[in-house]
């Protein structure tokens, strides 16, 4: 035990003993006690950033809290930070004025453009915040073999990086077929974890009952990838950690909660997965989740529990997740406890949020250094014409990719599809527009076409560098002129989301970072943002589910049903690429 560490418990004791005052004193509030599931009153005393007990106590400073509810600070248990569109910094002002105060990150979106170097990046960017930033290291760069990612991670480019203590272990295993063969790269990441005293996070998405069984035996502890109860039972009966997720595209929230009792609410959790900038700044992090599980009639001490308590035990985050001697001054204060009206957020006995908005001097100045050529310049096509997005068909009896809206999961249809002079050609009255994958890291010159179904746009396109999970560039449109304008328009910026009608750009948000992230403040992302959504509204879409959300998920082979890639279509059920046409 070093001398440092000593002379803070020596203190920390002092201050419980009352032997000496604490630094900060909260008093008058109802204190929200996630261990017994009660309420209790009592003076919170605070030293060093850590609470040292519960009582009647006396400080330096004095806050009073007479009125309010006092919570821990909430913890997202599963968040790709790149899915804000903002650096780590950024997302932290953002979420910290939620209630926020840690996440649990997998950058496996900048991994699988910018490999080790990517993670680097968003490690050093993370640190010296007021949210604790914690990273799970991606498991499946690239996410299978049917798509050209940028990167490739192995267990021994991962291995250093757990040296880091702000990362906890391995993210989400999505590659089923690598983890049941198994296959030897995938069991060396999983002995790699393992073997450093790592956790190992799953993703399960349309896994039979029996095949669980070979995620919790390879160690994996988690799941967030349910979206009905009697999968989430499924989960909770084999001794996974429920994730309960509700982000924008992904809105499992509401389905799953009648799996949740009081018997097992202990081993649930929620997370955002992915959110973006407008959607946490207008309905929050982790405390949307928890206000939409009360209204659905869920306990209120129980829902908190969940985003505090739950999420820090099964992270083994030892010293936050509640209100207690020892545990770090991480708190929420409540104005009402079932709405979760934020007054105030303090981190580590500082008080961060106040009246709603960041506290001046929350956020240090940014000295970070300037972004790697390699990171920044990421788009990298091989020249595309407008001849490269042609469909030739013979019959027009076609698979087609069927949106479900606030859904990352697709149907698998079958339509009678228009042809003109050959080749298919998208029609505004039967909600068929044309897809396209553009690969954009190694000039390959590999370009998926798919049809889709959903979208409903009257005219126009609309192109992204966010495709999960190997970010290639990733367009809808209603003509092969409009389609080619965005994807150009994309490349142009090196990285953004783009809508066009005709020949002209209506409205675009630059993503330099790895095509991923925005440097820009997170206020200004979210104005660009709504100009976006201005102009999808211009093209008719429609505006009860998100396009460049629900877009960014039509490239990504490991959920169900139909996607496509930059290798062409490719069926979840078979595991393999289809042709686009159907041959009875």
């Amino acid at each position: 035990m070093s001398n440092s560490t000593k002379s803070l418990l020596t203190r920390r004791i002092q201050v419980a003993g009352k032997q000496i005052p604490a630094d900060l004193v909260i008093k008058g509030g109802t204190i929200v006690n996630v261990f017994t599931g009660e309420l209790m009153e009592g003076d919170i005393a605070i030293v060093d950033g850590y609470i040292a007990g519960i009582g009647s106590y006396e400080g330096k400073r004095t806050a009073d809290a007479s009125g309010k509810w006092i919570i821990p600070g909430l913890i997202d248990g599963h968040v790709h930070i790149e899915s804000s569109m903002l650096t780590p910094k950024e997302f932290a002002k953002v979420v910290l004025q939620h209630g926020v105060t840690a996440v649990v990150t997998d950058p496996h979106e900048i991994g699988s453009v910018a490999g080790v170097e990517g993670i680097k990046y968003m490690l050093e960017r993370s640190r010296d915040l007021p949210v604790d930033i914690y990273v799970m290291l991606p498991s499946c760069v690239p996410a299978t073999k049917f798509e050209s990612c940028a990167a490739r991670l192995e267990a021994a480019d991962l291995s250093p990086l757990y040296a880091d203590p702000m990362v906890l272990g391995l993210a989400e295993v999505m590659d089923f077929p690598a983890l049941a063969g198994p296959d030897t790269g995938m069991l060396d990441k999983l002995a790699g974890a393992l073997d450093q005293g790592k956790r190992i996070d799953g993703h399960a998405a349309g896994i039979a009952r029996e095949d669980l069984n070979i995620f919790r035996a390879a160690g994996i502890r988690t799941d967030h990838e349910c979206v009905h109860a009697e999968e989430a039972k499924q989960r909770l009966d084999l001794g996974l950690y429920l994730m309960i997720r509700e982000g924008t595209a992904a809105k499992d929230l509401e389905a799953l909660l009648p799996a949740v009792t009081a018997k097992n609410a202990r081993r649930c959790l929620f997370v955002t997965d992915d959110k973006l900038i407008d959607d946490l700044l207008e309905e929050g992090s982790v405390d949307h989740n928890i206000r939409l599980a009360i209204r659905r009639g869920l306990d209120p001490i129980t829902a908190i529990q969940m985003a505090t308590l739950n999420t820090a035990e099964c992270f083994g985050l030892q010293d936050r997740g509640a209100i207690g001697p020892g545990y770090r001054a991480d708190l929420v204060l409540l104005d009402d406890l079932n709405s979760l009206s934020i007054s105030q957020v303090f981190k580590q006995g500082e008080c961060v949020v106040d009246n709603g908005g960041l506290v001046t001097g929350a956020f240090t100045e940014n000295t970070a250094a300037e972004v790697q050529s390699s990171i920044a310049e990421s788009c990298r096509l091989a020249n595309v014409d407008i001849g490269d997005l042609t469909i030739p068909l013979e019959s027009g009896n076609c698979y087609v990719i069927g949106i479900i809206p606030n859904s990352i999961v697709t149907r698998h249809l079958k339509e009678q599809v228009q042809i003109r002079d050959g080749c298919f050609a998208p029609s505004v009255q039967q909600d068929l527009l044309k897809l396209a994958v553009v690969e954009r890291h190694n000039r390959t010159g590999n370009i998926g076409l798919g049809i889709v179904k959903g979208f409903q746009f009257s005219k126009g396109a609309i192109a992204a560098s966010v495709a999960h999970d190997s970010h290639n560039i990733i367009a809808a449109g209603v003509s092969d002129l409009e389609l080619l304008t965005a994807i150009r328009h994309i490349e142009a910026m090196n990285g953004g989301l783009t809508v066009v009608s005709g020949d002209k750009i209506l409205a675009s948000l630059p993503l330099p970072v790895a095509g991923l992230l925005s440097e820009q403040g997170y206020e200004q992302v979210y104005a660009e943002m709504k100009q976006l959504y201005a102009a999808l509204r211009e093209i008719g879409a429609p505006d009860h589910f998100n396009p460049f959300l629900t877009l960014s998920f039509l490239a990504l082979p490991v959920i169900p049903a139909l996607k496509l890639t930059d290798r062409g279509l490719f069926d979840f059920a078979s595991y393999s690429h289809i042709g686009i046409e159907v041959i009875d």
